[in-house]
């Protein structure tokens, strides 16, 4: 897991606000309107539905104080800020205590289409209205307590679950194809793209294949795997998901799908 960033991180005050500033409120506001309107085009509503309940101003950064407050009286989860990127442990943690981190830092104008790592933009548009989804809130909740219960080799075979499916998933809806994950869900080029692209490749979820599967952070994903209903997670709770990862380590990676880079998971 990548650990380091360009961006400064802010500090929450003792109320647990952070004072952005008009810059960044701007860059909120940009983003959020157009961004609403692809969601409404091309993610599940069980994506669109959570963005509703939440009501996010489409005007300033949100706080995590007032998100975790809808939060904790739809599915008892909170959000708390973080630095722009943290460890596997902590992440782990973190979701294990129903909590989601929250880089605290927004990205920079240069920066609108495309940003490597997670800013609020994306942890608060792309994630939280996921965690308003009782299924999804669990099923996360059960990945950072198997998180906290693995091995530190396993975590990095764990985190391809948490990629494929609460990050890059996507789901049949209505007899369509939807876009599930806050990957997606947070970003203007590869949510339609996911979708529509005939250059994307799409099969069945598979939670073996999912495991073996190696991904890149910095490029559209070549791969997408398609869940058939929001059940298919309620499922995997009751799966021997650690046991899975052991077998798929002994069974290795599959092939990449993409050039290779540095940076690879």
């Amino acid at each position: 897991m990548k650990t380091t960033s360009r961006y400064q991180a802010h500090q929450p005050d003792a109320q647990g606000m952070i004072p952005y500033s008009a810059e960044e409120d701007a860059v909120w506001k940009i983003l959020f309107s157009p961004q609403q309107a692809r969601a409404k085009r091309y993610c599940s509503r069980v994506f669109t539905e959570g963005l509703a309940q939440l009501a996010l101003s489409p005007q300033r950064i949100p706080q995590c104080v007032e998100v975790s407050q809808r939060l904790q009286q739809a599915t008892g989860w909170s959000v708390t800020p973080v630095p722009a990127l943290i460890g596997f442990d902590r992440f782990y943690q973190l979701l294990s205590a129903r909590i989601f981190p929250a880089a605290s830092f927004i990205r920079s104008r240069d920066e609108l289409e495309y940003l490597q790592e997670p800013d609020i933009f994306h942890e608060i548009f792309g994630h939280t209205p996921l965690l308003a989804h009782p299924q999804i809130a669990e099923f996360s909740h059960h990945i950072g307590v198997l998180g906290t219960q693995a091995r530190p080799q396993d975590h990095v075979w764990l985190a391809r679950l948490y990629w494929f499916t609460v990050e890059f998933g996507l789901i049949r809806e209505n007899g369509g194809l939807k876009a599930l994950g806050a990957g997606l869900a947070s970003s203007a080029s590869e949510l339609p793209y996911a979708i529509e692209s005939p250059q994307a490749q799409r099969q069945p979820f598979d939670l073996m294949d999912v495991l073996r599967t190696p991904y890149r952070i910095d490029i559209h994903q070549p791969l997408y795997f398609v869940l058939e209903g929001i059940d298919q997670l309620r499922d995997l709770i009751s799966t021997d998901i650690l046991g899975t990862i052991h077998h798929a380590q002994a069974l290795g990676l599959h092939p990449p799908r993409y050039a290779p880079k540095a940076t690879l998971n």
